[in-house]
């Protein structure tokens, strides 16, 4: 059977050093379990990494000992993916001071990874969001992108997709 493609954006790692989030935290710790066993394909993109990078200390520390901590592949930089994010800022699914989460979408996208795990809610994880995605992904020729919380994805939810 064929590994789901998951791509991860930056709150699934932040939510691994984030204790106070009760059951998000338990559910996340839970998929970096089943992501180290080797069930997933990863992929982040560049704009994982500067989002990390750009924490204070000693949190981008942990957190990215975590990250190295998985196998993953960071995706390349594509003016394809700039065009694919500004659609989605056109399509007024999201503002332009949320490009970046336009970014994680459309990364995910072009690189046609099976689902996106996000833990953000106001911006990536909503019905407006998805929806909007999915008909500006189906004008742009590009497949549709499911979108999960961790907790989705590890109670079974995405291998019924697959």
């Amino acid at each position: 059977m064929k590994k789901l493609k998951i791509y991860l954006d930056t709150t699934v790692v932040s939510y691994l050093d984030q204790p106070e989030r009760g059951e998000q935290h338990t559910d996340t710790h839970r998929l970096w379990e089943r992501i180290k066993a080797c069930e997933f394909e990863v992929l982040i993109s560049p704009v994982v990494v500067a989002e990390l990078e750009g924490c204070s200390e000693p949190k981008r520390t942990v957190l990215l000992e975590y990250l190295r901590s998985i196998p993953y592949t960071v995706l390349q930089a594509s003016e394809e993916v700039v065009r694919l994010a500004e659609a989605y800022i056109k399509a007024e699914i999201l503002r332009e001071k949320s490009f970046g989460d336009c970014q994680h979408i459309a990364y995910a996208c072009v690189d046609n990874c099976d689902i996106i795990v996000s833990w953000n809610f106001r911006h990536i994880v909503n019905h407006r969001t998805i929806a909007g995605v999915k008909s500006v992904n189906a004008l742009a020729g590009y497949k549709e992108m499911p979108i999960y919380s961790p907790t989705m994805l590890i109670e079974g939810g995405a291998e019924d997709e697959a």
